[in-house]
């Protein structure tokens, strides 16, 4: 699309346009050469290579600050892999309660019911903006949850609704809340996550973090279905306690290890996880006082305490446009989104595409504060060109 010559044009671009909510954006200043120690050519079992994975276990217990006698595994397959792991190894000793309030929830709800084909799972939704009522959820179930919406922008903003007598476990997908937000630990049972997100590392790998209570369910259930190698976590009914120190399921790549230990080195850098969520929580202010002055678009998350600090969703309220079917939106949203990635001023900031028609802006710690506030002038340009066209 050619811009209208009547529209100016910003004269300050963002330095790095990449605000993809996954992969995500590396760590400022990152280079290849950061990777250089990797353990490339050698057996992800040698001295070296457990040491590194070891290592990368030890730094995301610091930086993450999850307790002592939490268990930390590396597992295949991204956080996707990390949670089907957890809902096919755990689920089916008692009652189940999926919650779901975007796309992602949604994929784990159809797992148990349709695939695990559990019989006394209950499903408690929202539509896209909302939380569900979770004062309503019996946590004497298992209940399994996302903490931060990545496709809606809604999370979860506190554990307070979580009992500390809880008979069920807690079962968390926390990929795009884990290294910006809290995660009460003491509420989570399991807590999984990929490190492409807040941490902007390289795709392929979960992290599954198993508190006691999750450990005895493993040793004390036997799920009725098979279990394929790559979920097995426990044998001869005691836990595989190698896959927390470094003896992974499968074959990791040691450069994607290296890329995780430097990012991780960064936000120690920046004072840990204190750092890495007031760099997130600062990128995502500048973004809500830009909504605030802007009138023709609104936040996805209706309620503003539970608006992602990282995957920040919002909707076009323009009267003209959101007066038009939604296929006719999205094709807006297509053309806005197509002529900000030609400018190279911002790249893969569409929604989801099960979401409802608007944009998605990464502000997580590897984003750059400059960078949201050279982008804001640009949106802005970008949606009067279009609407004009």
């Amino acid at each position: 699309m050619t811009a209208r010559l009547d529209v100016a044009a910003p004269q300050v671009r963002p330095q790095n346009p990449r605000f993809s909510s996954g992969p995500c954006a590396k760590r400022p200043g990152w280079e290849l050469a950061a990777l250089s120690d990797a353990q490339l050519g050698r057996s992800h079992r040698s001295t070296e290579g457990k040491a590194k994975l070891q290592q990368a276990i030890d730094l995301t217990r610091q930086v993450l600050q999850v307790p002592d006698d939490y268990r930390i595994g590396i597992v295949p397959a991204s956080d996707t892999g990390a949670y089907e792991m957890a809902m096919w190894s755990l689920l089916g000793d008692r009652p189940v309660t999926m919650l779901a309030w975007e796309s992602f929830g949604a994929g784990w709800v159809t797992d148990v019911v349709k695939q695990l084909r559990l019989e006394n799972a209950e499903t408690i939704t929202a539509e896209y903006g909302k939380l569900p009522d979770l004062g309503a959820v019996d946590f004497d179930t298992d209940v399994c949850f996302t903490w931060n919406g990545t496709t809606s922008g809604v999370r979860v903003p506190d554990g307070n609704v979580i009992p500390d007598d809880r008979q069920g476990l807690t079962l968390c997908d926390a990929t795009s809340a884990a290294f910006a937000q809290d995660l009460p630990f003491e509420k989570l049972d399991v807590t999984t996550y990929s490190w492409q997100k807040v941490l902007g590392g390289e795709g392929g790998h979960g992290v599954i973090i198993l508190s006691p209570r999750a450990v005895e369910r493993l040793e004390a259930y036997t799920p009725p279905w098979p279990l394929p190698k790559i979920f097995r976590l426990t044998k001869g009914g005691k836990l595989i306690e190698g896959i927390f120190s470094g003896a992974t399921i499968n074959t990791p790549s040691m450069l994607c290890v290296e890329d995780y230990i430097d990012a991780l080195n960064w936000g120690v850098s920046l004072g840990g996880l204190d750092g890495l969520r007031a760099r997130a929580d600062a990128n995502f202010a500048l973004l809500d006082a830009w909504v605030a002055r802007t009138p023709w678009v609104e936040f996805l998350a209706e309620e503003p305490n539970t608006r992602s600090n990282t995957s920040v969703c919002l909707k076009v309220v323009d009267p003209d446009i959101a007066a038009l079917e939604d296929a006719d939106q999205s094709a807006f949203v297509k053309k806005l989104t197509k002529l900000l990635g030609d400018e190279g001023v911002a790249l893969d900031i569409g929604g989801y595409r099960d979401a409802p028609p608007g944009l998605r802006i990464w502000t997580g710690a590897t984003i750059e504060a400059s960078d949201l506030e050279a982008l804001t002038p640009w949106l802005d340009w970008a949606f009067e060109t279009v609407k004009a066209s």
